[in-house]
């Protein structure tokens, strides 16, 4: 080891101040920081005010009880961030969470419910020597436990050292149920969408499209406090729009079946499309399964469609 790299070691902050900054930094918060870790949020906010002293710059601004990162905290987030979740991973691999005749496929839940369930059995008949266990998910792929092989989610979405294979589009556009707008005429404007409770999946930090950004995109600008009524799970808010309490936003991926059943429906036409909506990964890791690239080819043809 050189003499250089060893004082880059020692440059280094304690791993007791680097984790309640990696946490604090990904959901933007002291207090819901405190609560991942079990610490006090007096005592996050001691080893971050102890590690912004260290570096000689601040790394959140503090205003009216909320933290916002600033540009030095968010690129230190970012590689902190990446750099855990690889230990993470390779942690995972060298404990053998993974059987090795497994292949695994970490999917974002929504899309692992409706998108690939109904098709998953199509892999089956094509690959039938194959054991593919999926590991549906809410958290991204930087807080995943478990190893993987491959993985699916929103390409906004925190995905650490894993390497993109390929992306894949999607639409998003409103959906309902129909008995909700049935004394309307159809198709509505976008605006008379603010008439109605707008059903929304709510995380943090948020990093996929939301309604404020879905009609800033078409063009209209919403109401300072619409009507939202806010889920921790997509698959939620979809069966809430399904028992027509309001109107939610639909990828066409995961809602295309409800709407050919007739159990969903588009109210307006308006729609974004997003060309590379979702990213499919593989592994960083070192035991690339033998079957890892047959997985890869059926998504892409899968996704193509």
């Amino acid at each position: 080891m050189s003499q250089g790299y060893e004082l880059h070691l020692r440059a280094l902050p304690p791993l007791s101040r680097l984790r309640p900054f990696e946490s604090a930094a990904r959901l933007e918060s002291f207090s819901l920081a405190a609560d991942e870790l079990g610490m006090t949020q007096t005592a996050v906010s001691k080893q971050i005010g102890l590690l912004e002293r260290e570096l000689g710059t601040p790394l959140f601004e503090r205003r009216n009880r909320a933290v916002f990162l600033t540009e030095a905290g968010r690129r230190l987030g970012h590689v902190v961030g990446t750099a855990l979740a690889d230990i993470a991973a390779e942690v995972a691999h060298i404990r053998g969470q993974r059987r090795s005749d497994e292949l695994v496929l970490h999917c974002q839940l929504c899309e692992a419910f409706y998108w690939l369930m109904p098709r998953l059995s199509r892999f089956h008949e094509q690959f039938p020597g194959v054991e593919l266990r999926v590991l549906s998910a809410l958290n991204p792929l930087t807080q995943s436990a478990e190893a993987f092989d491959v993985a699916i989610q929103t390409s906004s979405r925190a995905s650490g050292s894993a390497r993109l294979a390929f992306t894949a589009a999607d639409d998003i556009f409103p959906v309902c149920a129909p008995s909700l707008i049935a004394d309307r005429q159809v198709p509505l404007s976008t605006a008379d969408l603010l008439a109605f409770p707008l059903l929304s999946h709510s995380v943090i930090p948020q990093d996929w499209m939301e309604w404020h950004d879905w009609f800033e995109t078409v063009g209209l600008s919403a109401p300072a406090r619409p009507r939202i009524i806010p889920f921790d799970s997509y698959p939620v808010a979809l069966q809430a729009a399904v028992a027509g309490q309001g109107i939610a936003l639909g990828w066409r991926r995961t809602t295309e079946a409800m709407i050919t059943e007739g159990k969903l429906i588009r109210p307006c036409r308006e729609s974004v499309s997003r060309p590379n909506e979702l990213s499919v990964f593989r592994s960083a890791g070192r035991d690339q399964h033998p079957d890892t690239d047959r997985l890869l080819d059926w998504l892409s043809t899968e996704l193509a469609q």
